[in-house]
């Protein structure tokens, strides 16, 4: 039942009336009667009896005959929830979109790619007499990680083998290839190269995989990707054979894409997060790019993450698995080390032959040329980058962390930081000419005066992306000068000289690549308080300079010391050697993913209430307190990844108990969160 309370976590016993007999089928939307209310509900399964021996109601209403919710799903869902110690309900409903009424009414045709079973949730279900509006699925899937290689699936019979095309810049790429041809299910960790046509890469699997007759799902973080991503599948498999899902299409969209793959009219899936879930027949091959984006976090309740989904998909269905970006994340290093999944790199000869020339300016040498390098915001080697690709009339992309013109102003008698009056929320300049205003509450601070020395005039903390762009255009006066960032994301940039201005995530691609990137304000990354501060700067520094043309045309200068780990990635364009030194760390410190860690959040007596309530198995640590949002506090659980499921038990147990208490304070459970401080 559609009902987000721990302790109704469960199945439930209804009787189906003779009159719905026909349309209450697995998989369908119900409407029963619970505690005197009318409440939505999901028809899991049918059974000629049931063990209840009270007395059972009838179902209400079948909101349509249309089994939307695939055994395979079903399935998953009760492993995720039980994965991140949530409710099936909530999972459900980021797992199957609201319904249409007017799309399911729409004609359709079946296609013969991929056969569609629409019923069969169970098949014991000829003439059934009861119906459980809950969850038969098993127990909680181990973490991939840790997992057993799943056995590998019939091959299929005369499949066409793919061109390997750019796979074989990696040797191990062809082969990964004619196993998911083969209709086995390999498992892979990617690491792209430079200037690599990521897209069409993954459209290349995507068609070994419907080759050898099976289905795929793909997850990309944000829409400019999966516009990438769409065009190279209907390049490789033609059109009106994928669908692509997305949190952004309209309902109508978003139900008619999710329908074509329920009813088995496309094999393939693309999307956002929103497509995690996807129902697709005969799954052959799960894939995510670029798993360290933010994005891949649902934001709301259980927060699953869509790479942890996909795998558990893979595990669950016996799929391939393929996690590719050109940057590696600690969890995707997890599953190399672990034996899970296997590696597919370049050899070094190749990296070196398709990277940019990567300098950084708080090196010795440098320093040496240039002393205010240390201290400069744009040093002379970035600036002598930037002017001789112009001259050569080639772009230049300048990556910078922060958007807007000045998001932060201190004073400029004695430098502390500015703040709002009535909220203590930071100000900051909206132009040259603009007034101070508040970034939380948006008011404006016309007549600042600084509470420790009583100054007025500002200056800038920290420079955004349209300031920037500002100046630049001033020492390039005669260079077109374009911004990319949350108001208006660029997609690409054709040939000839000029600035692009970008935030990460929104670099455009240019037209045979750029002939310098510059990746200014470095500091402003790497010193986050955050676990994931490195594993992030490299990631975003690596996206950039992807899009440079190999050396000596294409040169990157980074704006950091030449001695920090991620620096040296970087210029090695090494992303598995960081991935393993930060793996190797967290495992010392017992952080995530060398541990499983969760995070209780929420006013202190609520917290202190539900951890006394749960029966956390005996090698867990509680840290903590720890100041959260809104005058709440947060403590971490830490347990050992073998007591995973035994603490995601023990959570979401409290949490019922709470729930059937009817308890007033809520509180937020979070397993693996991406931010622990």
């Amino acid at each position: 039942m559609d009902v987000p309370l721990a302790h109704l976590d469960r199945p439930f016993d209804y009787l189906v009336p003779a009159e719905l007999d026909d349309v209450a089928v697995p998989g369908t939307r119900v409407k029963v009667r619970f505690a005197g209310q009318l409440v939505d509900g999901w028809l899991l399964s049918r059974a000629d009896d049931s063990g209840h021996t009270g007395r059972l109601a009838y179902l209400e209403k079948v909101v349509s005959p249309e089994p939307v919710l695939a055994p395979e799903i079903a399935r998953l869902a009760r492993a995720v929830a039980d994965r991140y110690a949530g409710n099936l309900a909530d999972v459900l409903r980021l797992a199957v979109p609201p319904r249409h009424a007017r799309v399911e009414k729409e004609p359709h045709t079946t296609g013969a790619s991929v056969p569609p079973d629409a019923t069969a949730l169970d098949e014991a279900t000829a003439n059934p007499a009861t119906a459980r509006a809950g969850s038969t699925a098993p127990g909680p899937a181990e973490s991939a990680a840790a997992a057993e290689p799943a056995a590998a699936a019939e091959p299929a019979a005369a499949a066409e083998p793919v061109d390997p095309r750019g796979w074989r810049d990696y040797p191990t790429g062809p082969a990964l290839l004619r196993a998911l041809t083969d209709g086995r299910a390999p498992r892979a960790v990617w690491s792209a190269l430079p200037g690599e046509d990521w897209a069409a890469r993954y459209a290349d699997a995507v068609a070994a995989t419907v080759a050898g007759g099976r289905g795929a799902v793909v997850v990309v973080a944000d829409a400019r990707d999966l516009d990438r991503l769409d065009a190279a599948l209907t390049g490789v498999l033609g059109p009106g054979r994928h669908v692509s899902l997305s949190a952004a299409l309209g309902p109508a969209r978003r139900y008619r894409a999710f329908l074509a793959a329920r009813r088995g009219q496309v094999p393939v899936v693309i999307g956002t997060r929103a497509a995690m879930f996807a129902p697709v027949e005969r799954l052959g091959l799960v894939a995510v790019w670029d798993d360290g984006d933010d994005l891949h976090s649902e934001p709301r309740a259980p927060y699953p993450h869509a790479r942890d989904v996909l795998l558990t998909r893979a595990q669950l269905a016996e799929a391939g698995a393929l996690v590719g970006g050109y940057a590696r994340t600690a969890e995707a290093q997890l599953l190399l080390e672990t034996g899970w999944a296997r590696e597919v790199v370049a050899d070094r000869a190749t990296v070196r032959a398709r990277i940019p020339a990567i300098a950084p300016t708080g090196d010795d040498p440098q320093l040496a040329r240039d002393p205010g390098a240390a201290t400069a915001r744009l040093p002379s080697l970035a600036w002598t980058a930037a002017r001789d690709a112009l001259r050569a009339d080639l772009p230049v992309l300048v990556q910078v962390p922060r958007r807007g013109y000045l998001p932060s102003i201190s004073c400029a008698d004695c430098r502390t930081p500015a703040r709002c009056a009535h909220c203590a929320g930071p100000l900051a300049l909206p132009s040259a000419g603009g007034t101070p205003a508040c970034r939380w509450c948006a008011r404006v601070a016309a007549a600042y005066a600084c509470p420790e020395c009583g100054g007025r005039r500002l200056r800038a903390a920290v420079t955004g992306a349209r300031r920037t762009a500002e100046e630049l255009g001033r020492a390039f006066p005669d260079v077109p000068v374009r911004t990319s960032g949350r108001e208006e994301v660029l997609t690409d940039v054709p040939g000839g000289a000029a600035l692009v201005v970008a935030t990460p995530g929104a670099e455009p691609v240019a037209e045979g690549g750029y002939g310098a990137v510059l990746l200014l304000d470095s500091w402003a990354l790497l010193t986050r308080a955050d676990l994931r501060a490195g594993e992030e700067a490299l990631r975003r520094w690596l996206a950039a300079a992807a899009l440079a043309r190999p050396a000596p045309a294409g040169r990157v200068v980074v704006v950091a010391d030449g001695a920090l780990a991620p620096v040296q990635a970087l210029l090695r364009w090494d992303a598995a050697w960081f991935a393993g030194r930060e793996l190797a760390e967290r495992r010392e410190l017992g952080f995530p993913p060398a541990v499983r860690m969760a995070s209780v959040t929420g006013p202190a007596e609520a917290v202190a209430d539900l951890l006394a309530a749960a029966r956390l198995p005996g090698d867990a640590e509680v840290l903590g307190p720890v100041p959260a949002d809104e005058g709440r506090e947060r403590m971490l659980v830490r347990v050992p990844r073998a007591r995973a499921a035994a603490l995601a038990e023990a959570l979401h147990s409290a949490a019922g108990v709470r729930a059937a208490r009817k308890a007033a304070d809520p509180v937020r459970l979070q397993v693996d969160p991406l931010s622990l401080f």
